[in-house]
């Protein structure tokens, strides 16, 4: 929990997490409530398309509607037999072309970057005003987690989710002031091993576990090395699972009342 956060200048960064993003709203909820609004949104995954909603204006009852119709993930997955990832994105594109039609970043109301991984040289790809493509095509992009989702070819390259370099991308910040959401921080693994009846259960919560701590672990040197005056708030995400799309009232409720 934050207190008495009232800078005016400030970098909101929201991090990735599947369905545990939710929680943003949570927070973007409160900010609204003191009238706070950031100098820039920089957003990572889930993270990305929250950020890139409040970036072109929307109110967070209007984000969270879209979210109720985001809830039945099942409805918006496509499978797919061929290429290198068991889902197509026809869907989830039509969703956000429903929200950002053709808008490009450069159009957003509040300076917006969005973090994806270059699959050729494995770097970082900070997408912003200075990139001509459209909001959606760089959300599709941040989104596209590695053999789950359709990579996605944008100018000649080839990108994937941005967890994959930067799930919380402080140090991509333009601002000295940074309010940082990281929905897959030091709150979002159990301390205790899985005690599952079945193996199959216990190995799926050892892989989750296993990848929040990786990420949990990328954050942890990027917070360490940066010189930035972090804000940091780590939503209580243990009990929920990254595909829990369908608890989104619940997600939402762990982000509210954080900023004091």
């Amino acid at each position: 929990m934050i207190k008495n956060f009232k800078t005016n200048n400030f970098t909101l960064v929201l991090s990735g997490g599947g369905a545990l993003g939710i929680a943003h709203l949570g927070i973007i909820n409160d900010l609204e409530s003191k009238q706070l609004i950031p100098s820039q949104i920089i957003g990572t995954s889930m993270g990305a398309i929250i950020g890139a909603c409040v970036a072109i204006g929307m109110k967070e009852k209007d984000i969270f509607l879209f979210f109720e119709k985001f809830s039945n993930i099942f409805k918006l997955l496509k499978f797919s037999f061929s290429g290198n990832s068991i889902i197509k994105s026809d869907k989830i594109e039509n969703m956000l072309n429903g929200i950002f039609l053709d808008m490009k970043i450069k159009d957003a109301a509040i300076p917006l970057k969005i973090i994806a991984t270059n699959l050729h040289s494995a770097d970082v790809k900070v997408f912003d005003s200075n990139d001509d493509i459209k909001i959606k095509d760089a959300l599709l992009a941040s989104i596209a987690i590695p053999g789950v989702f359709e990579e996605q070819y944008i100018n000649n390259a080839i990108y994937a989710d941005g967890f994959l370099c930067e799930n919380l991308g402080v140090s991509q910040a333009s601002y000295d002031n940074v309010l940082a959401i990281d929905v897959l921080g030091k709150n979002s693994f159990e301390e205790k091993m899985p005690n599952n009846m079945f193996k199959t259960s216990n190995v799926l919560e050892m892989f989750e576990k296993s990848m929040r701590i990786l990420i949990y672990n990328q954050t942890k040197t990027t917070l360490k090395n940066s010189t930035k005056n972090i804000y940091l708030i780590e939503p209580n995400t243990k009990k929920y699972k990254t595909f829990h799309f369908h608890k989104y009232k619940e997600l939402r409720k762990l982000g509210l009342n954080l900023l004091k």
